[in-house]
């Protein structure tokens, strides 16, 4: 049956569509994933960030606070340093942060003084070793370097400045300071050691816990030169990184305590020489505040003058801030990385799981879709089928029926007296009505097989016998049609496990459908062999033959090809049907192999009865 346009059409525009679906449903994927991606790199990127800053912030509390000039250590007065390493302590969330200060001088005392924090004091220190390599880093390095990272030990250059002009010099992120031009002779160091262990076990600790405690990502911490400070990652992909030990002034932290404000208040009317704490902003609110960039002599720097104006109370002050633009690299680098390797490895693999599972869903529906108009295309083919299959039974039981009805008007009539007429009339009505009987019992037995409801009685069968009894219930037919059997059988076979009956009948099927289409040769070839543990029943013609294209088919119910119905031989499509039935109810199949014009052979493989020993 030919398939109309409408049906081509139908699949076509169907399979354009699931096409377009699916370029559509990639490129949103595809982009959903591309704006996700970014949002997931900004914002890595931005607790990094925030990482670095509380980390630093925290670092640069511990710094800035203690700045000093030199006045403090020329009248050794350790009230106001005791009050500032008292009051950091009241902020700080680690107090265990700074392990110890030293200071040391440059005119004169030569063995460095160190912090006692019972008693808010320093006092003079054992020279040990590693305090004279401090001293030797410090006198030696040409650049001014803030941090030490690998001895954890933050320096504080202290100036030895006039009442007139304070100074403070600032650096860009990750610069290591120069002297500037105007600044005052340096009177000495005051080195402030970092604990190491609070460092790592508590404030990273902290700090990784705090942003990134959800596993999604790992973070490391790692000095300028490689070194592993705080845990490590796999491989060297990293989805962000961030300064750390950073003590650039991107901005200025002001304390607010007001009671170590009211302590450090000018008593005094400014210029009477009796100020004390002169380098001190003792207004806890600034009112305005300006700033001027001002040229430099250096390509690479240049000045901030921030004037603070306060209540006309209290005296006013000008800071000039000398700048340095040369960027450099940090002492410590954060580095962040996604669990899975990369964060663009995440993202691919997720687009690949989305992409999975979007063009699964849309295959479900291609594959449901395709498998309705499959089915509609079936039921339309098998009803197309039945259809025949009524029009060929209603042919093939007219005939009978019309020869069944004249024979008996005959002998009803009396036409028919003499006892050699009522006798052929008797063997004609017995012939066709066979005719119509095996007909129904077929029709019977495909139904049966169809619903489910055809038993099978299993006994040891012999396959010889059964062929024996197959060829005898065909025999008048074989007579009619003077054909000339072969067979080859041997009686040594072994037995098979089957319904005698459904096998005979599934051969007697053959060997009916080769007579019928001998098309005039009246050979006919039936043998037995067993191979491979298995009996294989075959039954050979050389008729009309079935083309390639039908051959896969002539097992299907209600299918009988173009060319038999051209050439108007009868039948009604199911004899081969009931042939696969009867074999695989006996854990067998059936196959055949045909070439037009040469003939057909059909082979029936079922299983040998197992003997256990």
């Amino acid at each position: 049956m030919k398939r109309s346009w409408s049906t081509f059409l139908l699949i076509g525009g169907f399979i354009g569509l699931i096409l377009l679906l699916g370029g559509l449903q990639y490129r949103s994927i595809s982009q959903i994933s591309e704006v996700d991606g970014e949002k997931a790199r900004k914002r890595v990127q931005e607790q990094a960030d925030r990482f670095a800053m509380d980390f630093n912030r925290e670092i640069q509390t511990a710094y800035f606070n203690f700045q000093t000039d030199a006045d403090t250590w020329k009248d050794k007065d350790w009230k106001a340093f005791g009050e500032r390493y008292d009051f950091w302590r009241e902020k700080t969330k680690y107090p265990d942060l700074i392990a110890d200060i030293f200071f040391f001088g440059l005119k004169s005392d030569p063995e460095p003084l160190r912090f006692n924090p019972n008693d808010n004091s320093f006092q003079l220190a054992e020279m040990t070793p590693e305090l004279s390599d401090l001293r030797t880093r410090l006198s030696q390095e040409k650049v001014f370097k803030p941090v030490y990272e690998d001895i954890y030990t933050l320096v504080l250059p202290i100036q030895d400045v006039g009442p007139a002009e304070k100074r403070i010099v600032i650096r860009q992120r990750g610069e290591s300071l120069t002297e500037v031009e105007g600044l005052h002779e340096k009177f000495g160091y005051l080195a402030i050691r970092l604990n190491a262990e609070t460092i790592n076990e508590k404030l990273l600790s902290d700090l990784a816990t705090g942003y990134f405690g959800d596993g999604e990502y790992r973070v490391a911490v790692t000095s300028s030169d490689g070194r592993p400070i705080f845990q490590s990652l796999n491989g060297e992909k990293s989805d962000a990184v961030a300064p750390l030990l950073d003590l650039s002034s991107d901005n200025f932290v002001f304390y607010s305590n007001r009671e170590l404000m009211a302590k450090l208040k000018v008593d005094e009317k400014p210029g009477s020489g009796k100020d004390e704490h002169e380098n001190v902003v003792v207004d806890s609110r600034i009112e305005t505040h300006t700033f001027e960039r001002s040229p430099s002599r250096n390509a690479n720097g240049g000045s901030f003058k921030i004037e603070l104006k306060k209540e006309p109370a209290l005296r006013s002050g000008t800071f000039t801030a000398a700048v340095r633009t040369r960027t450099g690299d940090s002492p410590w680098t954060l580095t962040v990385q996604h669990s899975s390797g990369s964060l663009d490895s995440f993202l691919a693999a997720s687009l690949g799981r989305d992409l999975a599972f979007g063009f699964g869903l849309l295959f479900l529906l291609a594959a449901a879709v395709g498998a309705i108009i499959f089915s509609a295309q079936r039921s339309k083919i098998l009803a197309q089928r039945q259809v025949d299959f009524v029009s060929s039974v209603s042919h093939e039981f007219r005939t009978p029926l019309a020869v069944i009805y004249s024979a008996g008007e005959n002998l009803a009539d009396g036409i028919a007296k003499e006892n050699e007429q009522v006798s052929r009339y008797g063997t004609l009505i017995k012939k066709e009505g066979r005719k119509l009987s095996s007909m129904v019992e077929q029709i019977l037995e495909f139904a049966g097989a169809e619903s489910g409801r055809k038993k099978y009685n299993f006994t040891e069968i012999s396959v010889a016998d059964v062929i024996d009894n197959a060829i005898a219930e065909c025999e008048p037919l074989i007579k009619e049609r003077e054909i000339k059997m072969e067979m080859v059988v041997p009686r040594t076979l072994p037995a098979i496990n089957g319904d005698g009956y459904a096998v005979g009948q599934a051969i007697q099927n053959l060997i009916a459908n080769s007579i019928k289409y001998s098309n005039g040769n009246k050979s006919i070839r039936v043998e037995a062999e067993k191979v491979a543990g298995k009996i294989n029943i075959l039954v050979e013609d050389n008729g009309i033959g079935i083309s390639n294209g039908d051959l896969r088919h002539i097992f299907e119910p209600f299918f009988r090809s173009k060319a038999v119905v051209d050439a108007q031989i009868h039948g009604n499509g199911l004899g081969l049907s009931l042939v696969k039935q009867i074999a695989e109810a006996h854990g067998g199949r059936v196959f055949a192999t045909s070439e037009i014009g040469l003939g057909s052979r059909f082979t029936i493989e079922l299983p040998i009865i197992r003997v256990s020993t």
